[in-house]
């Protein structure tokens, strides 16, 4: 089916978006490393491409997935990868120049962003369905009631267990319903001599990313940093620490020397993501897990990780048709399911790509549940205020388990941090 496009809206991307997309840190699966150099390339016959991935060099089966629904469009691809801050930067400095990429794969934080900047075509004008693409994983990319790009899939949080040291210390997993059955069971286990549980407290937007189910478990709110709810949450990381359920090291860890911890055998549970699904299959212990919980019970909202496809804003709009059609490629189910593979593991974000994933893998429906009752970080038409708010978070986190002020104190400075720097 072909569909008319219109030529959508411009304005220049700002130095203040840039400076704000420099906050939005790289989570989990998604991407690291330095980036790949690249310009836009020539003829119309080349659409070019740009991705967080630069871990996937032009032999990966990710490479390959690209330059198919390239090939399906009838298009030559040209990929350049970069690391998301780089890339979010070079997005805002191309709108300007004129030379943006024709696809843009982006971290979904920084998606309202370069919306807000007008530089990002919605799907309405890309003529784009996004009817089948569950609410709370789209939400991150709707900005004043238009759609901004479609998730490629999602990842989560949950919390990962040591089977071996639960059983030791008598503790079900079932048990753990709330957060009084869980800080019951990390006693049961230090009492018997192991370790309790270990998180990601460091001072960036990986530490935000960890504290946020146990927030939004407590039902706080992130334009309300300082309220009870907040102060709630963040007594319950202090408590840990102080009572030795949780060692010291969780100020300073990030969410890969969080999951080098628990490897050791020593610590009953890690809160990690999707992406760490085949190294606890081949840990040298058996594994599970368990829902994060509410603090009275049910399953707290985890955040959600994972890019959104985008189409830039091009002054020659016949462009679209053949761009539509590569991220119409990458977003069938069986695209879906090749992502959620090649990432090991993304969740799709549509019912048909997750029914089709746990056809292949059944053992992943926990994950599923997991992203079901996941949300965007800038939900909650928080938009491009959510760096700022994020950064005042995680730095109340800091100083909270490191002693240099009380929970409440910590998020009282937060929020009228956040308050002035969102003003």
């Amino acid at each position: 089916m072909h569909h008319t496009v219109q030529h959508p809206r411009r304005k220049p991307a700002t130095l203040a978006a840039v400076a704000a997309l420099a906050l939005v840190g790289v989570l989990g699966a998604c991407s690291s490393g330095g980036a790949a150099a690249g310009e836009p390339g020539g003829g119309d016959n080349t659409y070019t491409w740009w991705d967080p991935y630069p871990q996937h060099d032009d032999s990966s089966d990710w490479a390959g997935r690209v330059q198919a629904c390239g090939e399906e469009a009838g298009a030559t691809i040209e990929r350049t990868t970069y690391d998301t801050t780089a890339l979010t930067n070079q997005a805002l400095l191309a709108a300007q120049e004129g030379t943006s990429a024709d696809v843009i794969l982006l971290d979904n934080p920084a998606v309202s962003t370069l919306a807000d900047t007008g530089i990002i075509s919605t799907v309405d004008e890309l003529g784009l369905d996004v009817s089948g693409v569950d609410e709370n994983l789209l939400a991150a990319g709707v900005v004043g009631g238009e759609t901004y790009g479609i998730p490629i899939g999602a990842n989560t949080l949950s919390l990962y267990y040591n089977a071996d040291v639960l059983s030791d210390a008598g503790v079900d997993p079932a048990s753990i319903t709330d957060w009084d059955s869980l800080t019951a069971a990390l006693k049961s286990v230090t009492d018997n001599g192991d370790k309790g549980i270990t998180f990601a407290g460091i001072g960036t937007e990986e530490g935000s990313f960890q504290f946020l189910p146990w927030f939004w478990g407590a039902g706080a709110d992130l334009r309300d940093l300082d309220s009870p709810e907040a102060v709630e949450a963040l007594e319950l990381w202090k408590g840990w620490l102080d009572d030795g359920y949780a060692p010291n090291s969780v100020i300073n860890n990030s969410q890969n020397t969080v999951w080098e911890e628990f490897l050791t055998g020593d610590f009953a549970f890690a809160e990690n993501g999707t992406w760490q699904v085949n190294s606890a299959a081949e840990a040298e212990f058996e594994t599970g897990i368990v829902q994060l919980p509410a603090r009275d019970g049910g399953v707290a909202q985890a955040p959600t990780g994972g890019e959104f496809i985008m189409a830039p804003v091009q002054e020659d709009t016949a462009r679209y048709e053949v761009t539509r059609q590569i991220v119409e490629c990458m977003t069938t189910p069986e695209g879906f399911v090749e992502t959620a593979n090649t990432f090991a593991y993304y969740v799709p974000p549509t019912a048909d790509g997750q029914e089709a994933l746990l056809e292949e893998n059944p053992d992943l429906e926990p994950w599923v549940e997991a992203v079901h009752n996941a949300k965007g970080r800038t939900s909650d038409e928080l938009g491009t205020d959510y760096p700022v708010i994020s950064e005042a978070l995680w730095t109340a986190v800091q100083n909270a388990l490191s002693g240099a002020a009380t929970p409440e104190e910590a998020l009282k400075t937060a929020q009228s941090e956040a308050e002035s720097g969102t003003n």
